[in-house]
């Protein structure tokens, strides 16, 4: 299968131009013409996953989080990423990565947050709009996701199928993730229902979730003052970054199904440890 073709299969329900102004998504290293055999699907770009996708043959990484984020000035192998890089080119493997553009995707990173705890009736947290389904994508794995118009945007919104205490919710996000720790901020009412997330760092969107008349709000990277700032007005989960995006490998398994054989990078591990 040609790598354009993996790469328009993606696009037609991430497009590029829905990713951050500072993002750097899109094709990393490899050639657009390129046949590709099998794909290793990760969250991160490191070292030991280039090693697995050479040791199972796989001659495209599909990451979530962009291998390059800054120009490269050298490729010398001073870096983890630089060897990155460098490996791949030896071994002909190409890289892509649709990092905020799987971010805004109603079915995309939060949307798979939402649907993994039992979330329904979930709408986009942070509007961006719609757009309608390319062309070419009509008889594609896509629309065992969604159907057209897609919906874009951040984070998800939604409910509970009923009231649950917010002691017994916390179980359920720890088990469901498989989160070590989970830091938190008491919700202002219990039992809870109404549920608000955005994978990877979403504190930026606590008042998005208050205005929406979230009961929780769960996201990843948050400060001491985000604390502070939601204490009294909402209920605030914060989990490990990776592990808040880790099932967008699966995202990425379902859209490509019949295109090309996948794996899930046994290598990809978040880097933080709990002492």
């Amino acid at each position: 299968m040609l790598l354009q073709h993996i790469i328009n299969t993606i696009e037609s329900a991430v497009p590029l131009k829905w990713q951050e102004a500072w993002d750097n998504s899109g094709l990393q290293v490899g050639n657009r013409n390129a046949d590709i055999q099998a794909a290793l699907l990760t969250i991160d770009v490191t070292e030991s996953v280039v090693r697995e996708a050479i040791d199972k043959h796989c001659d495209l990484i599909i990451s979530h989080h962009p291998l390059i984020f800054s120009p490269l000035k050298t490729i010398s192998g001073n870096t983890p990423q630089e060897r990155c890089v460098e490996t791949a080119i030896r071994h002909n493997i190409a890289i892509y990565s649709s990092h905020t553009c799987m971010d805004s995707w109603e079915h995309g990173v939060s949307g798979k947050m939402a649907e993994k705890l039992g979330i329904s009736n979930c709408r986009i947290l942070v509007d961006g709009g719609q757009c309608t389904m390319h062309d070419d994508a009509q008889d594609s794995p896509i629309h065992r996701l969604t159907d057209s118009p897609i919906h874009h945007g951040l984070g998800i919104i939604g409910q509970l199928p009923e009231p649950m205490l917010f002691t017994d919710f916390l179980q359920v996000v720890k088990n469901t993730f498989g989160a070590p720790v989970l830091r938190y901020i008491a919700p202002t009412k219990d039992p809870i229902r109404t549920i608000a997330v955005c994978g990877g760092a979403g504190a930026e969107f606590i008042d998005d979730a208050v205005r929406q008349k979230a009961d929780v709000y769960i996201t990843a990277d948050c400060k001491y003052h985000e604390f502070m700032d939601a204490n009294g007005r909402i209920g605030l989960i914060d989990m490990d970054h990776w592990i808040s995006e880790h099932f967008t490998r699966d995202i990425y398994k379902v859209l490509l199904e019949g295109i090309v054989p996948t794996y899930i990078a046994q290598e990809d591990k978040s880097p933080i440890k709990i002492y």
